[in-house]
Order: C-alpha cells, then structure tokens, then sequence
C-alpha cells in the first residue's frame, strides 16, 4: 500500500506555528517580491483569489479583514524536512513528492492496523510540527491521490482515508470523482474523454488501457492501470505531469568529497532547468537534499535538505545552478558517507502566464530574451548532439539573493541545532 500524506495550507501553516495569533484569521502568502497571492488559509479563500495581486488587496490589509505575509522558502524547507523527519520515525521509505506532499510505502499491515497506523501519523506529524496534515493510502500512487482528496474533503474520513484494493468504499469514490479531479488530468484530456463518454474516474477505470493508449498517451494508460489497483507510476517517471520537478541518483559509491557532490548536483540541477523548459514552467525556489546510507547503522547518519528562494520565477540553468550550489554550501558537512543527492525546483508556473514585476525596465526585458535564446541553444544543441553535450560551467555569482519582502516573518529554524556533530 502506498500513502501520500499532504500538508493542509502548508505556507500559512508554517506560519502559524511561529505566530499562533494568525490561527482562525484569514492569512495569505505572496510571491517572489510581494507579487501576487499564492497561497491561502481557508478563512481567507472567499474573501481573495488565487493568483491576486498583493497591490489590489491593500484595502484589505489596511483595515484589517486579512493578513498578508511574503514567502519565506527557508522556513517551509526546514518545516517539510522536520514533517518528513516524524514519517521516518514510522515507515523508512519516504518519497517527497513536493515541498508539502509526501509519499509513504506500508507494508505487511492487516486492514484494520493499517488504518489505525494511518490515524496515528495524522495525529503524530501534528503533535511534533504543529502542521496539520491529511492522510490517503491506497493501493496505487493514483488512488492514494483520491484517497488523500476524501480525507481532505470528507468531514467523515477526519483527515484519514485508506481505500482497499476492490472494496465498495473505493468503487464509491471513483464514481463521484470527476475527471479533472485524477492525478494528472487536465481540462483538454478531460474534454477528449467526454466524447468518448467518460465523466468520472470509474468510467476511466473500466478502460482497457491498451486501447487507452492507442488513443492517447502511455501516460494516460499507466493512470488507467493506477486506477485499475496496480502500480504503474514511478516517482521519477518523466511522462508525468508534474507540479515539481526532481532529478536524483544514487551514487555508484559512498563519497564524502565535496567537490564530488557538488558535480552531481550541477548535472542534477542542469537536468531539472531541461525538464523545466520542455514543458514551458518556470520555478520560484529550489530544493537541494541529501542522504546517508540508512541501510548502514555503522556510519553515522545525516540527511538534510534546504529550500532557496529564486530571485524571480525562472527556467535560465544559471540561475538554478547558482542556487544549487548555494544550498550545497548551506548543508554540506564533512565526515559523512553520502549515497544519494538530488534537486527538486517547486512552486512551478506557466512561463506564458508569468507576473511581470512593476520594476521591470526594458533591460529587464533584453535579459530575459538573451536568456531565452540562450537557453533554446543549448537546449537544442543538446537535443541534436546528445545529452550532456553541452554544459554550463561555474555560474556567475550575480544573482540577486536578497529580494524584497517587506512582511517576511523571522527565519525561524532549528536546522543547525538538529545537525548531529562528529568529531
């Protein structure tokens, strides 16, 4: 079984634990630069929306019926890792999907344990962070997805779902969710299975998924096979359609050398800018990790992780790899045996759709061109000659680190304090 724990309104959650006066009032988090509005509490959801720029909501502020703050990526970093710390504690094989989702594999637990183990983590995760969070277990990372949907929207479920391979519950679920509502399912997909006659996701099950492919995509046939109880869908699998985007291997052997990690990184980070640009999304902040061979209880253990902010939304390789290496510096420690490192780029959005800032100046506007130019070159370059084949050398140190963010709460983290010392 495979469960996928998510993190309720995970930026304002964030922050309300370090300001409890923010709990039950409607709070939002605004982008890169105080922007727009890209995050919401549940008070604050009828009131503004997604997407809304900060500048039109000032009257609001001013009299007091909402609260805005601005970004804070480092707190969220640290805050995911600290969530993912209390599901280690539980189950060992923890795949973060996105800053505030996680999927969790179980194994060996009867019906009623497992539902009962689900229940705890819900209650744990919330008693060790303070964020709340739901809970969906399923058979399949598709189904898990539905799930962790019931929990979130069914007063019943209490914030904990687990739905059985061909139980009535799960049939039940399937015939009242929409189309749109499936894992990777978008309005045009939706619109093209309508003809067909398609409207929920149990008419989409009862596909037979060659013939799903054939039609459509290996995409669509592998959520068909999801749906249907078998895994299908692998955590890196690049057909899918993604809200972040992660790149990451396992070393060929344990290194501690710095120089090293740092390679794969670049390789990893540069890989992510290439899936970034193909399909036309921009990212607001980069995820660095690292891990330690847990399978080795004689080596001492450490696996961090830590969030940067980009100065702005961007697909520009540079920029990423700068802010790679700059997360590397943040957490790299010697003395430990590294297996495995990865970049994840978070909070996507559409590169044609991007808010543009009022500061811009027409050389602003030069400078994203030649970094779109530049970026297609080498892309197509690669595309032509092979992967890898070209590749970009130290990032320039230019980049703006400090951006504006006027109502940006304390920093507040405990990660150096919880990095074990070895002497």
């Amino acid at each position: 079984m495979i469960g996928l724990i998510d993190c309720n309104n995970f930026y304002v959650s964030c922050e309300r634990v370090f300001n409890p006066r923010l709990n039950g009032r409607p709070v939002g988090v605004m982008s890169n630069n105080d922007g727009c509005v890209i995050a919401r509490s549940n008070e604050i959801k009828p009131l503004v929306e997604m997407g809304a720029p900060a500048f039109q909501l000032q009257h609001l502020v001013r009299s007091g019926q909402i609260h805005l703050l601005s970004s804070n990526y480092e707190l969220y970093g640290d805050m995911s890792r600290r969530v993912q710390s209390v599901l280690e504690e539980s189950t060992p094989e923890v795949e973060p999907y996105s800053i505030d989702e996680m999927f969790a594999h179980f194994h060996g637990f009867t019906p009623a344990a497992l539902l009962e183990h689900a229940r705890e983590l819900h209650h744990k995760v919330r008693r060790y962070t303070g964020i709340p969070v739901c809970v969906g277990i399923a058979p399949t990372r598709t189904l898990a997805k539905l799930a962790n949907r019931a929990a979130k929207k069914i007063d019943g479920y209490g914030g904990v779902c687990v739905l059985n391979a061909g139980s009535a519950e799960l049939k039940g679920i399937l015939q009242r969710t929409p189309l749109d509502d499936i894992w990777g399912v978008g309005g045009r997909l939706r619109e093209r299975l309508a003809v067909m006659g398609l409207r929920t996701a149990w008419d989409l099950a009862q596909q037979d998924h060659k013939a799903i492919k054939r039609k459509f995509s290996t995409t669509l046939e592998r959520t068909v096979i999801e749906l249907q109880g078998k895994p299908a869908i692998d955590m890196n699998d690049p057909n899918e359609g993604r809200q972040r985007i992660m790149t990451s291997r396992s070393f060929g052997r344990l290194t501690e050398n710095k120089a090293e990690i740092h390679q794969a990184i670049r390789q990893h980070g540069q890989r992510s800018a290439e899936k970034l640009r193909s399909q036309d999304s921009l990212a607001r902040a980069v995820m660095v990790f690292l891990k330690t061979n847990r399978h080795r209880p004689d080596l001492p253990q450490y696996s961090p992780s830590v969030v940067v902010e980009l100065a702005h939304p961007t697909d520009d390789s540079r920029e990423i790899l700068h802010a790679a290496s700059h997360a590397l510096e943040e957490i790299y420690r010697p003395h430990y045996q590294f297996m495995k490192a990865g970049v994840m780029l978070l909070d996507l959005v559409d590169a044609n759709r991007q808010q543009l800032s009022l500061l811009d100046t027409p050389q602003s506007e030069a400078e994203r061109e030649r970094s779109h130019k530049l970026m297609a070159t080498l892309d197509k370059l690669n595309q032509k000659m092979g992967r890898g084949t070209v590749k970009l050398g130290t990032p320039s140190p230019g980049a703006a680190w400090h951006l504006r963010c006027a109502h940006r709460t304390p920093r507040w983290t405990t990660r150096w304090e919880e990095i074990p010392k070895i002497s």
